[in-house]
């Protein structure tokens, strides 16, 4: 596997334990400080931005190239899938967009809690999310992280504080505001994290549920995933003012290059200081989606193919970590290809498991949908007449 790779000796031990091997080095796995200075600089609305410069480790950067791979190897996956039919009705795709998730995340703890819209599948592997569950439910099956009930829009897991996956534009951002309310009540000193695309950035609950935030100073993060088109209107289209970090007025704002992992890392962990200490924040992640809006969307309708092969090249979150790693002498190439090569077998694996669980008997239609034994007669409500109507 491609994680055994980054566990293989360095080349002195490897010498040392064979003499007779011949001196091959490895993908560092070192943990020495390693300063690294961010692609653009921050761009930030009434508060100082962060420092250009990033700490980070070659592991780090090792686990982070590993990481976005994998999740750009299973969204290519789900997309096959779903021209096989195996994958039915929704499914929103989140290549391009890797380096939010694995940035977000080095930035911050399992204790800390995520939301999001409906692009949510990276999301849930940047968790700790079984990749297995991940294309289960994808498909439907029992095996899936929501059980074969949620498919592509609603991923959970809720032991990592990850609280889905919403499918109604907007409506997650006062619900991430709700577990900000509930962090500060319980004084975990913890904070949400609440996403958003630039699609719904116009929503008035979202305005709402900031205005609410500001007042009580909510731990809350807003990411605004800025991927320039919600469905198929570009944002100058959608927004007289599409600078979304700036939108909150009285809400600071930090605007970062959503494609530079490095770059999320750095505004993530200045946002929690912020928010624990301030209230709320707006953090803008200028990223870009390769895939259509959905799997219905060839997404070249309203933009160019020219523009979408510009972004691989110049910004592709990738192969900017995968340049880091070679300018730094941390692997080689080939190294770096043979990861790859793991990954597509780990996730060819993935796919054959996730096929062989079944699908949810018709017996699991109506269940979840109301809670059983909850008290109905003090409603005056006769539980006969309820159970004719639920099984």
């Amino acid at each position: 596997m491609a994680a055994a790779i980054l566990r293989r000796l360095s080349p002195a031990a490897a010498q040392r334990a064979s003499p007779l091997l011949p001196l091959a080095r490895a993908v560092s796995d070192s943990t020495e400080p390693l300063t690294v200075e961010t692609s653009v600089p921050f761009t930030s609305h009434i508060v100082d931005p962060p420092s250009r410069d990033v700490s980070t480790t070659p592991r780090e950067l090792a686990a982070a190239f590993r990481d976005m791979a994998l999740m750009r190897r299973a969204e290519i996956a789900a997309d096959s899938l779903y021209k096989a039919k195996l994958i039915r009705g929704f499914c929103h795709l989140y290549d391009g967009q890797e380096a939010v998730a694995v940035g977000m995340e080095a930035a911050i703890t399992r204790r800390d809690a995520i939301i999001t819209a409906y692009r949510d599948h990276c999301l849930y592997l940047a968790r700790g999310g079984d990749l297995v569950a991940a294309l289960a439910e994808l498909m439907g099956r029992v095996g899936g992280c929501s059980r074969g009930k949620g498919g592509s829009m609603h991923f959970y897991k809720k032991d990592a504080n990850f609280y889905g996956g919403h499918g109604i534009v907007g409506a997650q951002v006062p619900l991430g505001c709700g577990l900000a309310f509930a962090q500060r009540y319980r004084k975990e000193g913890t904070v949400t994290f609440d996403l958003y695309g630039d699609g719904a950035a116009n929503q008035g609950q979202l305005f709402e549920a900031l205005n609410m935030a500001a007042l009580w100073k909510l731990p809350v993060i807003l990411v605004c995933e800025n991927n320039h088109y919600g469905m198929g209107t570009a944002e100058w289209k959608a927004s007289k003012s599409p600078a979304y970090y700036k939108r909150g007025d009285y809400v600071p704002g930090l605007k970062v290059d959503g494609m530079d992992f490095l770059a999320v890392k750095q505004a993530c962990k200045f946002a929690k200081e912020h928010v624990l200490e301030n209230g709320p924040i707006i953090l803008e992640m200028d990223t870009y989606r390769y895939h259509g809006h959905s799997m219905s969307d060839p997404g070249s309708t309203y933009r160019t193919r020219d523009e979408i092969a510009g972004i691989r090249q110049e910004r592709d979150p990738i192969e900017r970590v995968r340049k880091l790693l070679l300018t730094h002498d941390l692997a080689t190439v080939q190294e770096l290809k043979d990861m790859e090569k793991e990954i597509r077998k780990e996730v060819d694996t993935a796919i054959a498991k996730a096929k062989e669980s079944p699908m949810p008997d018709t017996s699991e239609l109506f269940k979840n949908v109301y809670v059983n034994d909850c008290g109905l007669e003090s409603f005056g409500v006769d539980r006969k007449v309820v159970r004719t109507v639920l099984p």
